[in-house]
């Protein structure tokens, strides 16, 4: 599970200071994948960030009991010189995982062909997508943190492998999505939260956060 523990987190615009989350409390249970509603601009992203250990809070605290994935579309833990191949077995090894294992799996998943032996740097964010989103689906994770401000990708196969993949994946994990959108949550998730005045509201239907949402989002 996670859980944030009276969690402070806030930024300083320029102008003024942006309250991510005041004093939040709330929990990720396994096996009840979460759905998060916010406006664009209200945090999704930072929340996501410290559920994986990226980004602190200013207070509070945050538990993690359970192996958390990074964010989809992180690209942190990858070197930019190095090329795919030598990302993959650099990171099986920081993951204790044979890294025979997953450079096959990334090169089948992935689809890059003879890219796959090039500098990561000279990516496109396509195919920058791809390969994080294979390294996310070959180390195997209880909970798995997807931002839909993440890059995408428009590669028609590689949607149907990675999406294949995922779905099967879900059968047995844990999915946390931050979104602005309910239906990009329909997908993954029975439960929602909703992001408001620096705290997560707990919902136990979709749809009961979408009511609050909805309304919100009218009256602004």
């Amino acid at each position: 599970m996670i859980e944030f523990r009276n969690v402070s987190k806030s930024f300083w615009t320029g102008e003024q200071r942006k309250v991510i989350l005041d004093r939040a409390s709330f929990r990720v249970e396994l096996g009840k994948s979460l759905g998060i509603l916010a406006p664009n601009g209200t945090g999704k992203t930072t929340i996501v960030n410290m559920m994986a250990g990226i980004e602190q809070p200013d207070e509070g605290e945050i538990v993690r009991q359970a192996r958390i994935s990074f964010p989809l579309g992180f690209m942190g833990g990858i070197v930019p010189r190095l090329s795919a191949m030598e990302n993959c077995r650099f990171i099986a090894r920081l993951y204790g995982k044979d890294p025979d294992y997953l450079e096959a799996f990334c090169r089948w998943v992935c689809g890059l062909e003879e890219y796959f032996e090039m500098p990561v740097g000279t990516y496109s964010a396509g195919m920058r997508s791809r390969f994080s989103f294979a390294l996310l689906l070959a180390l195997e994770f209880d909970i798995y943190l997807i931002d839909e401000g993440m890059p995408s990708t428009t590669d028609a196969e590689f949607n149907r492998k990675a999406g294949q993949i995922l779905f099967e994946r879900l059968k047995t994990a844990t999915v946390v999505i931050v979104s602005h959108q309910a239906s990009t949550l329909e997908k993954f998730c029975k439960s929602a939260a909703v992001l408001r005045n620096g705290q997560l509201l707990m919902f136990d239907t979709l749809e009961e956060a979408k009511e609050l949402y909805d309304y919100e989002a009218q009256s602004a």
